[in-house]
């Protein structure tokens, strides 16, 4: 991942002004430590903070088309550009960047060529020729984007908010599948595929489009110039991940430069479920695997700096970010730019453990559009600003818009949950990837339960969280919360405790409007909540929270009072479970 920041249409163009846009950009140089550019046109000021995956030797940016009257600052992979290359065949490129091919784009299609780069961006370009410029972020969000105001009248992009938050009056993200015009003088979706009208789908399953579908997102994803590896926590998201990139890495650039062993990366607490089960799926694969502990205490010390990259005062953001964070800094230690993961399967099929509440098929749909509409502020937020903390990029193969269009569209039937037909939870992914001829996993690991990275990272730590947060806010803090945070008040000490942290970072009002709130139960929408009646008292997103359906469940907690926050719930069972295939098993995502 890169960082990028412009200042676009900017009344004061002097030196002092340039100084300043390169001190705030130098705030975003932990994702791009390889180089930095910056281009001034007038009133308009490009920035890039560069991480060096494609072409490390001579795609440095600001990019420019031919005549360099079209600059380019861009953060992002597009993984089709070679595609897109030969179909521009009177365009002269500059460098073999894969970025390089948007600004010939817009000299050819004019601003509607987004939707024909197949990738994760945000980027902004400038034409010199009349000075507009559009700015545009990817299908889902997968690289964080932020757009703020002057009150000169200037508009800002940046990677990350604190490039802008203390420049802009006021600032907000910019939404995933936009894209915004100064001819226009707004914003557009450009992203319109099928499943976004939330209407039911009809297609039937079938389980080898769905296994070519999702092959292919990850074997685009290979293309790299630099050593790379996976996430595997042994789940089944990123198991597969592993699986299919150890099955034809043997073949690409990458492995004739680097090496034909693929490595894999796993994180947790000593004796979590994820170290035992990432180590059984990498012995399998025969990956070169790299092991990560940390303490709980680690994680502690650590909250002050997850937060002031991720940027969020979200609860379960903070708990997988964390474990996240500090495997990222281990992986970039041993020259790794690159890694492979597994979000986006939980949104696009119900893997969340509270989905097995769904009432219906209509309901159960609706609430995978939901989740992935909102990925953007959770997990693809996460992904993105734990590891670019480090300078180390994150792939994400099924948040690809081809495969999420195929596995959107299977009739939502298919995807619940039915013991009595022998469907658990993602039976649809799993049940894809079952070859008996050519096994891609072991049985007992496609079909393990889910645990949600927060928990698979071994459950003391969550818990080890909410009683350090009972030790540094009091029962009169919390009495108090809805005086001091209006917005969003948090209901539980660990909530108030990240608050605190959050705010003395981001002040702004902006700031914490970026943040979602509501409740949640086992990352639920506040909508799923309504499917049983009991979760309303055991508010906490945790998969241990759906209870009577997490293995190691919470005991069923009595509301709480008004304001006092949740006591740490006692875990029945703290016995990571392997769940054959009739039980009800998830996976996790890493």
């Amino acid at each position: 991942m890169c960082g990028i920041l412009a200042v676009l249409g900017c009344p004061d163009d002097s030196q002092a002004k340039r100084v300043r846009v390169l001190e705030l950009s130098r705030r975003l140089k932990h994702r791009g430590p390889d180089w930095s550019g910056l281009y001034q046109h007038g009133d308009c000021f490009l920035s890039h903070q560069r991480l060096a995956i494609i072409d490390p030797t001579s795609g440095d940016q600001p990019l420019f088309n031919e005549d360099k009257a079209i600059v380019v600052t861009v953060n992002g992979e597009i993984y089709n550009h070679e595609k897109l290359r030969k179909s521009l065949p009177n365009h002269k490129f500059r460098t073999g960047s894969d970025c390089d091919v948007i600004a010939h784009l817009y000299e050819e299609y004019g601003e509607e060529f987004v939707d024909m780069l197949d990738g994760m961006f945000s980027f902004v370009l400038l034409d010199t020729r009349d000075n507009s410029f559009i700015v545009a972020r990817d299908a889902i969000g997968i690289t964080s984007l932020y757009i703020g105001w002057g009150l000169d009248g200037s508009i800002w992009i940046a990677s990350e908010m604190k490039a802008l938050n203390d420049d802009c009056e006021h600032f907000e993200c910019f939404p995933p599948g936009h894209l915004y015009s100064s001819k226009a003088g707004g914003m557009r979706r450009w992203y319109n595929p099928p499943w976004f009208s939330e209407a039911i789908p009809s297609t039937p399953y079938e389980p080898l489009v769905l296994r070519r579908a999702f092959e292919s997102a990850v074997i685009k994803r290979l293309m790299t110039d630099v050593p790379f590896g996976v996430l595997l926590s042994g789940g089944l998201d990123s198991s597969l991940v592993a699986s299919i990139t150890a099955r034809y890495f043997a073949g690409t650039k990458a492995a004739k430069q680097w090496g034909a062993q693929l490595h894999s990366f796993c994180v947790g607490l000593e004796g979590s479920p994820d170290l035992k089960a990432g180590k059984e799926v990498a012995d399998y694969l025969g990956t070169i695997h790299h092991e990560f502990h940390f303490t709980v205490q680690d994680g502690i010390d650590a909250i002050e700096d997850v937060i002031y990259h991720i940027e969020t005062y979200d609860v379960t953001t903070i708990r997988a970010s964390t474990p996240m964070f500090l495997m990222s800094r281990k992986i970039k230690s041993l020259g790794v730019k690159m890694v492979i993961s597994g979000e986006g399967s939980d949104e696009i099929f119900g893997g969340y453990l509270y989905f097995h509440k769904a009432p219906n098929e209509e309901e159960f749909h609706r609430e995978t559009c939901h989740k992935i509409k909102a990925l953007h502020q959770y997990d693809c937020l996460r992904a993105n600003k734990a590891t670019s903390a480090w300078g180390l990029e994150a792939r994400v193969p099924f948040l690809d818009k081809e495969f999420i269009n195929v596995a959107m569209s299977i009739d939502p039937e298919w995807k619940m949950i039915n013991r009595d037909q022998g469907r658990i939870e993602k039976w649809v992914l799993r049940k894809a990837f079952d070859d008996e001829e050519h096994p891609y996993l072991p049985k007992h690991i496609l079909y393990r339960q889910k645990e949600q990275f927060s928990d698979g990272v071994g459950y003391s730590w969550i818990d080890g969280l909410k009683a350090h947060a009972a030790e540094h806010v009091s029962d009169r803090m919390m009495l108090n919360a809805r005086n001091i945070y209006p917005h969003n008040t948090p209901s539980t000490k660990e909530a108030y405790y990240y608050r605190m942290i959050f705010e003395r970072f981001f002040p702004q009002n902006s700031a914490r409007m970026t943040v979602p709130g509501g409740p949640s139960v086992a990352c639920s929408t506040a909508k799923a909540i309504e499917w049983d009646a009991t979760w309303s008292n055991n508010l906490d997103p945790s998969g241990r929270a759906a209870l009577g359906v997490h293995t190691s469940a919470y005991e069923q907690q009595l509301p709480n009072a008004i304001g006092v926050a949740n006591v740490p719930a006692k875990i029945i069972n703290d016995i990571p479970r392997m769940v054959e295939v009739t039980a009800p098993g998830l996976t996790i995502r890493s």
